[in-house]
C-alpha cells in the first residue's frame, strides 16, 4: 500500500477553512493552479469531490463537513509537535482567553480569578461568555478556551475535564416568606408555589425525583431558563427558587436560604477544555488559575447568601 502524502492534510485544512481555491492558495503561498492540482489529488485520495461549484463559489460536500474538525485537529497537533516550546513568560504574555461559564460562576469566582490572573500576567484578558447549552462545539472549533459546567451526555468524548467543586441544591425565598419561620418539612416545601429552572423547557429535574421518592410533587407555577431569573422572581414574590448553593451565593443577598428538608440533589461542577489545548503552557497556567481561584473561594466563602 502506497504511503499517503501527509502534506495533503495541510492543503485540505486550508481548503476546508477557506472554501475557496484562490484563498487557500494565498494562505499556503501557492499558485491557484498548484492548489487546483492539489484539490484533484485530494479528490482522488478521498473518493469525494469535497468542494463543488455553487453559483460563483464553492460549497463543501457532506464528507468534507465530516472531515473538517478532524483534519483541523490533526494539523494543529502536527504543528504543535514541530513547534519549539518556548518558556512561558507570564509578564510578557499578551492573550485573550474566552471562558464559557454557567450562571453564577463569574459573580462567585470571577473576582478571585481576575485578581489572580492580573497579578501574574498583566497582559492577559479574560472574556466571559454565557452558556446557553451543553454542546461542546465551541470548545471543538476554538471559539472557547475553557468552559465550566456539569458534565452531561452532550459532551464530546474527546473533551478533557477536571472537577472543580461539589454543589448542592437549596431553597431560596424572599425575606419574610412563610417558609422562613416554623418547622420546614418536605410536604410543606412541596405544597408552596415553585419556579422550575430549565434551559430546555423541561419541568422535571433532580429535585422532583427526590420528592417523588417521598410520594410528593411540588407545585410549579412558572418556568425560567436560568437561576438568576429564578432568584429575581423569588426576591419579589412568594415563589420558591431551588438553586445550587455555591454558585448562586453572591446572587441571593438579603434573601432567606434554607437547606432542603430531604436529601438534596448534588452536582459536580467541572472545568472543560479541548485536547488540542492540553499541552499549551499558557492554557495550562490558566487552568491552574481557575482551579486555585475556586479552591480559595471555597476555603474562604462570603457570608452573603449563607444558609439561615
Amino acid at each position: 500500500m502506497q504511503t499517503p502524502d501527509f502534506n495533503l492534510l495541510v492543503t485540505l485544512n486550508a481548503l476546508l477553512c477557506e472554501g475557496s481555491v484562490v484563498r487557500a492558495a494565498q494562505r499556503l503561498g501557492l499558485s491557484p493552479s498548484a492548489m487546483s492540482r492539489a484539490l484533484a489529488r485530494l479528490r482522488q485520495a478521498t473518493g469525494d469531490p469535497l468542494l463543488v461549484r455553487a453559483g460563483r463559489g464553492l460549497v463543501p460536500t457532506p464528507r468534507a463537513l465530516e472531515l473538517r474538525a478532524q483534519v483541523s485537529q490533526l494539523v494543529d497537533e502536527a504543528e504543535a509537535v514541530l513547534r519549539p516550546q518556548a518558556a512561558l513568560d507570564l509578564k510578557q504574555l499578551v492573550r485573550t482567553f474566552t471562558l464559557r461559564t454557567g450562571e453564577g460562576f463569574v459573580e462567585t469566582f470571577g473576582p478571585s480569578l481576575i485578581a489572580r490572573v492580573s497579578s501574574q500576567a498583566p497582559g492577559v484578558r479574560l472574556r466571559f461568555v454565557s452558556k446557553p447549552d451543553r454542546e461542546s462545539a465551541p470548545l471543538r472549533d476554538g471559539a472557547v478556551d475553557l468552559e465550566t459546567g456539569v458534565v452531561g451526555k452532550a459532551l464530546g468524548p474527546e473533551i478533557r475535564t477536571l472537577g472543580l467543586y461539589r454543589d448542592r441544591f437549596i431553597g431560596v425565598v424572599q425575606a419574610g416568606h412563610p417558609l422562613s419561620t416554623g418547622k420546614l418539612t418536605a410536604a410543606r416545601y412541596a405544597a408552596c408555589s415553585h419556579i422550575a429552572v430549565s434551559r430546555r423547557g423541561i419541568d422535571r429535574g433532580p429535585v422532583d425525583e427526590a420528592l417523588e421518592l417521598l410520594g410528593l410533587e411540588r407545585r410549579i407555577v412558572t418556568m425560567v431558563g436560568g437561576f438568576s431569573a429564578a432568584l429575581a422572581l423569588a426576591r419579589s414574590s412568594e415563589l420558591i427558587a431551588t438553586v445550587p448553593d455555591t454558585s448562586t451565593r453572591s446572587l441571593r443577598a438579603d434573601m432567606h436560604s434554607f437547606a432542603l428538608p430531604f436529601p438534596p440533589p448534588e452536582i459536580t461542577v467541572s472545568l472543560l477544555w479541548h485536547p488540542r489545548m492540553h499541552a499549551d503552557p499558557a492554557h495550562r497556567w490558566l487552568r491552574e488559575c481557575v482551579r486555585e481561584a475556586c479552591a480559595q473561594h471555597l476555603a474562604n466563602p462570603s457570608t452573603n447568601g449563607a444558609l439561615d
